[in-house]
């Protein structure tokens, strides 16, 4: 009995050292990586001006949709969580759902709309300038 359980003890021991190995992998995935937004439009040159980062989480409740807006600098982004649909002012459409990296539009028109039953989150980055806006509406 004492070498059953030992035996068992060790094995545990083993599984337990392996996971915390494989916990200790850095991975770096590339998202995305583009010259172009999401409807194939050549990204616009950075501005003149003092940069500045501004990071938003966006919350979106499910049935919600954002109104008409454009952003006048890049941005991009990743769906964290539900379903997220990007319509620009012709209709063209990017369904997101949780994992997807977006490279929004930039002086363009667009919405977005969470069709799904859950709030949708998405984090995005802008690279704009201090003391200019990051959306127009």
């Amino acid at each position: 009995m004492r070498v059953l359980i030992g035996l068992i003890l060790m094995i545990l021991f083993t599984l337990s050292v392996s996971a915390e190995q494989i916990e200790t992998t850095i991975i770096s995935q590339t998202l995305v990586k583009s010259t172009n937004s999401w409807d194939g439009s050549q990204l616009l040159s950075y501005p003149e001006g003092q940069p500045e980062v501004t990071i938003l989480k966006i919350t979106i409740p499910a049935g919600v949709t954002l109104p008409l807006h454009q952003h006048p600098f890049i941005n991009a982004g990743v769906l964290i969580k539900g379903e997220l649909t990007v319509v620009n002012k012709a209709g063209k459409k990017l369904i997101m759902t949780a994992g997807d990296p977006i490279v929004e539009l930039v002086n363009k028109w667009h919405f977005g709309e969470n069709s799904g039953n859950v709030p949708a989150e998405i984090i995005v980055f802008y690279a704009g300038i201090k003391g200019q806006p990051i959306t127009i509406k």
